[in-house]
């Protein structure tokens, strides 16, 4: 105890103040800091020593933190700084790092508190006249604090500007615009009917004239349409506001038979493109709105046609174009256009009644026609070497024989897309020609013909076709052995075909038939596979499935 005293009274008697930590002699002057008033200033209480002994004789008395400011432990320096108003030893601002405890210092006078902001002067309310608005209690208060724009429309300096036209929203926004009341009637009718006379005006008072329209939808677009009436060159106003304005421009033009801003918005709007939102508003605004056919007419035309043609109609003609074409890269591309058209899930498509039958089969009896006649071509020449060369100044056949197989089988996809396609089934079942001139092609020709018949097993085997159980019969009997021959090219060049697929529909659509039948066609395969290996479709599951059926069955059944 003794110890502790006689350490404070060391610390109390030395003989000159310890000085600032980090090796400050003194706080820098600054031009921020202020001194506080002396210690003689009545209400400012002594500070003593807490050893009973001065400091060269004199007290210190610091201010008492402010009651209303919070100090928290996390918060910055300067907003701790701030919440004491400034009332803070300089030193404690000026140090780098408070290290260590820092004594005060009787000659650096503290600086004296900043002065409160005073708080901004109250706008002045405009007059009442102009801001009462009719709405709801419930939005009064609001509508209250809504901004009053007053604009003048025309030569500023134009003393003609003799009409104030009060435009109130029914969100409480209010507008004032300082109008020539004789441009503004020869322009609009509603506005005619609607300008008080002179004496009327005169008996008003100084006010001088004035209309008031209460319960606009839209007031910008209000304000816009009315000055479009004083511009010198309205296009180049609306070619500035852009189409979606102009639109509700339009729309106001209307209501207040503003026939010259009616035409000049048309004008405007049937000269640019538009976008996907905008020619829906558009459609939105014709529906609600009648305009002069002679003014619109032009607009009309880009959004209805005159003539419906059927769309189905067109789409066939689509399809005989694409089929048509020798440009193999542009032929895939408008394919995935209109597939991308007659998809079920399509937004271009709504209630799609069917594609014309007849004339889709139409186009796949020409290509047809066409595979003949180049299968034929190519029997005729002799030299197989050179079935591959240009042959009478045309493409090489190959190019020719795949450009009419891919054409078949995606118009046989639409078929099956629109539940037609089970006459394609028939059509390729009887073609007597081509399976004659499959013994003798080439196997790098042949194979195409294959393709296409596996697209027709595959989607007897997924059931996306039902046919007669005679036509599947003869499907077989006629394409499943030219079938087994070319498996190993469809296997090498699949070009998109999905062999794994390919082999168990094939056994699924085999399954469909007789058991008779069934036994007939898996000897034929069994034979192959047994020879062939992998250059032969694996059937074994649907060849287990038959045989259960046809043997384990039966032998159970026969007691």
């Amino acid at each position: 105890m003794e110890g502790a005293q006689h350490r404070r009274g060391r610390r109390g008697a030395g003989v000159r103040p310890r000085g600032w930590c980090c090796s400050f002699a003194g706080a820098p002057q600054s031009p921020d800091i202020r001194p506080f008033p002396s210690p003689s200033v009545s209400g400012v209480a002594s500070v003593a020593s807490p050893a009973g002994g001065g400091r060269g004789g004199g007290g210190r008395k610091l201010p008492p933190k402010s009651p209303s400011m919070s100090s928290f432990h996390s918060s910055p320096t300067s907003s701790r700084l701030a919440g004491l108003g400034g009332l803070i030893d300089p030193r404690r601002i000026l140090s780098p790092g408070r290290v260590s405890p820092i004594d005060l210092d009787e000659s650096v006078p503290l600086p004296l508190p900043l002065p409160l902001p005073l708080a901004p002067p109250p706008l002045p309310l405009p007059h009442a006249e102009e801001v009462v608005v009719p709405v709801t209690q419930l939005a009064a208060a609001a509508v209250a604090a809504a901004p009053l724009v007053t604009s003048r429309v025309g030569d500023a300096g134009n003393e003609a500007l003799d009409l104030r036209l009060f435009l109130r929203g029914r969100d409480g926004r209010c507008v004032v615009m300082e109008l020539d009341s004789g441009v503004l009637c020869d322009s609009s009718a509603f506005f005619a009917a609607m300008a008080p006379c002179e004496d009327d005006a005169a008996g008003e008072g100084g006010g001088g004239k004035r209309i008031e329209v209460d319960g606009v939808g839209n007031v910008d677009a209000f304000r816009a349409a009315v000055e479009l009436m004083y511009e010198p060159d309205p296009l180049r106003w609306l070619a500035a506001a852009g189409v979606s304005r102009s639109i509700d421009v339009l729309e106001v033009s209307s209501s207040i038979m503003f026939e010259r801003g009616v035409k000049v918005c048309l004008s405007y709007i049937e000269a640019v493109p538009w976008n996907e939102n905008e020619e829906e508003k558009l459609n939105n605004l014709f529906a609600r709105c009648t305009f002069d056919e002679a003014i619109s007419q032009d607009v009309l035309a880009r959004l209805r046609p005159h003539s419906w043609s059927s769309s189905e109609d067109l789409t066939v003609h689509l399809i005989q174009s694409i089929t048509s074409s020798t440009n193999t890269g542009a032929r895939k591309d408008m394919q995935s256009l209109v597939n991308g058209l007659l998809s079920k899930s399509s937004v271009y498509q709504k209630d799609l009644a069917g594609l014309n039958k007849e004339s889709l089969y139409h186009i796949c009896y020409a290509c047809l026609n066409s595979l003949v006649d180049i299968f034929v071509e190519a029997t005729e020449t002799t030299d197989h070497t050179a079935q591959a060369l240009v042959i009478r100044g045309s493409k090489p056949l190959i190019e020719r024989i795949c450009q009419q197989t891919e054409n078949l089988s995606w118009l046989f996809d639409i078929l099956i897309n629109n539940d037609v396609a089970d006459e394609f089934v028939e059509l390729w079942a009887k073609q007597d020609m081509l399976i004659r001139i499959h013994e003798k092609a080439s196997p790098m020709m042949r194979y195409e013909l294959s393709r296409i018949s596996a697209a027709v097993f595959i989607a007897l085997g997924k059931g996306n076709v039902q046919c007669r159980g005679e036509l599947r019969s003869l499907l077989f009997y006629r394409w499943f052995g030219p079938m087994l021959l070319d498996f190993g090219w469809l296997q090498r060049c699949s070009k998109g075909l999905d062999v794994r697929s390919l082999e168990e529909n094939l056994g699924q659509a085999l399954l469909t038939l007789p058991l008779k039948q069934q036994q007939c066609i898996f000897e034929e395969w069994f034979q192959c596979f047994a020879s062939r290996g992998g250059e032969c479709p694996n059937l074994t599951r649907a060849f287990q499935v038959w045989w259960r059926r046809s043997f384990v069955r039966s032998s159970v059944e026969a007691p």
